[in-house]
């Protein structure tokens, strides 16, 4: 099997009650690489400056995740700072620099082309176009989005949309999507636009994913220490979809088990700023948050 990932690899500020970070590595395509890497061999199309940091390049690769289709240019990487508040699902984005990723366009490597799973990140919704015209065939698409692109690029959004599989969206944007204030109502309009699924994030609330012959509902992996919330979501979509890659097929029950690994990806993730957690996480461990999850969800 095979999960291409493309998306944003980024230096990030991140300020929390506790405590302030400087340029720490994080970005949507390296969370979700990071998370799938647990339960397959993801590939990532992105691109970084020459500031971007070796030793994450070296650490990437020893997670076995193909760098190939990685672009690696004269310049600064993607960089965004955010503060977060005692609420850690609210935060507020200090500033945004493009810098290389300004005009980056992603091209699949010739390996990447006829993957099985694509997962087209929070990016411009042209390029998530782009990319899919350069893929064969896939087994799978999957699509997330930010309130940015539905506000500044509805119609793009719309027939891309149009084209996948998986939808992922919080439950914010759902609803500004739609127009709906219901949850439900909103799924239901998403599905209408031509998604065989929508999984939508709630944080702390779980996840509800909703398809035509679908409707499961998931709590959040309890967390009593969130230290940097910053990459949770992409860390969800990383175990949703690497368990997806690993299976090879797409059921009810598989998504249902998805969801659940993906919700401890996320619960993982944020018990240290940036990539932190990942690097001393091993798969005994997220095994073991699973079982207990399980645990948990039972009756």
């Amino acid at each position: 099997m095979s999960l291409v990932i493309v998306g944003s690899l980024a230096l990030d500020t991140i300020e929390t009650p506790a405590a302030r970070r400087e340029r720490v590595v994080g970005g949507s395509g390296t969370y979700c690489a990071l998370a799938a890497s647990f339960f397959t061999r993801p590939k990532v199309v992105g691109v970084v400056g020459t500031d971007f940091p070796e030793e994450t390049l070296r650490f990437l690769r020893r997670r076995r995740i193909d760098l190939e289709g990685l672009e690696i240019r004269p310049g600064r990487t993607f960089f965004w700072e955010g503060r977060y508040g005692q609420d850690p699902n609210l935060r507020t984005t200090l500033q945004t620099k493009l810098n290389v990723f300004q005009d980056f366009r992603p091209q699949l490597p010739d390996s990447y082309r006829r993957a099985d799973i694509i997962f087209l990140a929070n990016i411009d919704p042209d390029l998530q176009g782009d990319i899919l015209r350069q893929a064969v065939k896939p087994r799978l698409v999957a699509m997330d989005t930010i309130q940015y692109w539905i506000e500044t690029k509805p119609q793009s959004l719309r027939r891309v949309l149009g084209q996948v599989d998986i939808f992922f969206c919080n439950d914010q944007e759902a609803k500004m999507l739609t127009g709906e204030v219901n949850l439900v109502r909103a799924s239901k309009k998403i599905l209408d636009r031509g998604p065989r699924w929508v999984v939508v994030k709630k944080g702390e609330h779980g996840v509800l994913i909703l398809g035509r012959h679908l409707a499961f509902g998931l709590p959040a992996k309890p967390t009593e220490h969130v230290v940097d919330p910053t990459g949770a979501g992409d860390s969800f979509a990383g175990g949703f979809l690497g368990t997806l890659d690993r299976a090879g097929r797409t059921t009810p029950r598989l998504l249902c088990q998805a969801a659940a690994y993906g919700s401890v990806m996320a619960s993982l993730a944020i018990e240290d700023f940036g990539i932190e957690r990942f690097k001393t996480l091993t798969t005994a461990q997220v095994n073991g948050r699973f079982r207990l999850f399980q645990k948990l969800v039972s009756f």
